[in-house]
């Protein structure tokens, strides 16, 4: 069973940046496609960014490219969400996801319970 902790979440000004990380349990790290996704009051989770397991390959939604890297540290089991020039409408609870594939968030198996991120103007 794979359990997934985020943490890095916080109150940032517009324009700002934070780091979310998203540290695994439960064994075969490497091979996990992970996946950050955020849900705003109201709206639907959403995609944000994925990495995959074997290759490394990414994908972002268009509002965050060029703004928002994902990366992984196979030896730490954690994969990152470096989120740079922050707008009001990245506010969010953001969460870790494993196990799936791409921007369908029903293809993952396991979650994290979610880390808040608030942009202020």
């Amino acid at each position: 069973q794979v359990q997934l902790l985020e943490t890095g979440g916080g109150l940032v000004q517009a324009g700002g940046s934070l780091r979310l990380s998203c540290t695994a349990s439960g064994g075969g790290f490497s091979n996990l496609n992970m996946g950050w996704f955020r849900q705003a009051p109201g709206k639907e989770r959403e995609f944000v960014a994925y990495i995959h397991g074997r290759d490394g390959y990414t994908m972002y939604e268009d509002s965050v490219k060029g703004r928002f890297t994902i990366s992984r540290d196979n030896a730490k089991n954690t994969v990152y969400l470096q989120m740079n020039s922050l707008k009001i409408e990245d506010t969010a609870v953001y969460y870790c996801a494993a196990g799936g594939w791409g921007v369908a968030y029903t293809g993952y198996a396991h979650w994290g319970q979610g880390t808040q991120v608030t942009v202020s103007s």
